[in-house]
């Protein structure tokens, strides 16, 4: 998170008005594909993540119009597992989009960096709330499309996924070295095979991402491995081998390769995912009945929580070693190199307070890569 600057479109006044209401900016949080993420917060008292369109896509007519589409498109998701539309201008000088504020870190956050692979508990209801925020988007006629650990927050009432159907947009730019319309679409590491070969995307790709953000949940690493070898050599795996599966639990390891099937046809639809989490009484209506995280995760979030939304001005809170750095909704669409490590730069601070306990060292744990 960082304090406002000058050549931030919206500084000057530091507000910006939509139809459901005013909102002041408070900090940055984050930069994409499509441009600059702000925290703010409503003449309400909401706090709110403010997506704001980078000016040279907002010059373009046929970003315009498809951006215009997908924020339509995507207030109209509902449930209890996504962070929500809440107010939007598409036809601004600079367009903007106001999401709700999730204040837990990325899925990317915790298991590269603050706390190692999760329990297999925490992991099945992982799946069932992941599933339940699919089923959401898709019933709203929408395709995530990249859904990946930096997508997913975690918060103590579950994980929430964000940027669904808004990042599309970017497929209708075709130059400056973004994509074009029928091009990849995605994070390297966390495609669907049809992804990979252009093909077209339905419901079932989003259900293979979700295996491989499992995957990653439950071990630190990727199914079909890193770039390291290069992207190309990754996306061949994706559609040609098997994933590697050896170090997930047992009782993971089937929903899991299921998602992964090379067949869209043959992968376990959302509803029958939250089935075989066994979970799915602990996710009902959209609440959980249990805890779902280890205790000194659980402690971390709470303390990020609090801290972060009582400040007046988050940009002023100092991080400590070892606590939590949430995106916190931040996410501007389209991919960025190395994201594990620029998660902590570009996260929200957490202060555990004079006298907080001390989490245990977390695990030296890779985090995944992403192009």
């Amino acid at each position: 998170m960082e304090k406002l600057g000058p050549g931030d479109p919206l500084a000057q006044g530091g507000r910006i008005r939509g139809s459901a209401g005013t909102y002041r900016l408070l900090a940055r949080l984050g930069a994409g594909g499509m441009g600059q993420v702000y925290l703010a917060r409503s003449d309400r008292g909401r706090t709110v993540a403010v997506k704001v369109v980078r000016r040279e896509l907002a010059q373009r007519e046929e970003f315009r119009a498809r951006f215009r589409q997908e924020v339509q498109a995507a207030r109209r998701v509902g449930g209890h597992w996504t962070a929500p539309v809440l107010d939007a201008d598409t036809e601004a000088a600079v367009p903007w989009v106001a999401t709700g504020y999730v204040a837990g870190p990325s899925l990317q956050q915790v298991v590269g960096h603050d706390h190692g692979p999760l329990p297999e508990r925490s992991v099945r209801v992982l799946a069932a709330g992941l599933a339940g925020a699919l089923e959401d988007i898709h019933a709203a006629g929408l395709v995530h499309r990249d859904l990946k650990p930096s997508n997913v927050l975690v918060t103590i009432d579950g994980p929430r996924v964000i940027d669904f159907g808004i990042a599309r947009a970017l497929e209708s730019v075709t130059d400056g070295g973004l994509t074009r319309t029928g091009a990849l679409v995605g994070s390297p590491g966390f495609m669907a095979p049809e992804q990979v070969r252009g093909e077209r995307i339905t419901p079932a790709c989003d259900v293979f991402c979700l295996g491989s953000v499992l995957a990653y949940a439950a071990t630190g690493a990727l199914p079909f491995g890193t770039a390291d070898s290069g992207v190309h050599a990754l996306m061949f795996r994706i559609a040609q081998e098997e994933p590697d599966l050896r170090a997930l639990p047992e009782g993971l390891a089937d929903l899991v390769g299921a998602c992964l099937h090379k067949d869209p046809a043959a992968r376990p639809t959302v509803e029958e995912i939250i089935a075989r989490t066994g979970a799915e009484d602990t996710v009902a209506d959209g609440r959980l009945r249990d805890p779902w995280l280890p205790s000194a995760l659980v402690a971390q979030l709470g303390r990020h929580a609090v801290r972060l939304l009582d400040a007046e001005n988050p940009a002023d809170v100092e991080p400590e070693s070892g606590t939590a750095l949430g995106t916190a909704g931040a996410s501007a669409g389209g991919g960025e190199p190395d994201e594990g490590r620029a998660a902590a730069a570009r996260g929200g601070s957490a202060h555990a307070g004079p006298g907080a306990p001390e989490a245990p060292a977390a695990p030296e744990v890779p985090a995944a890569p992403e192009v």
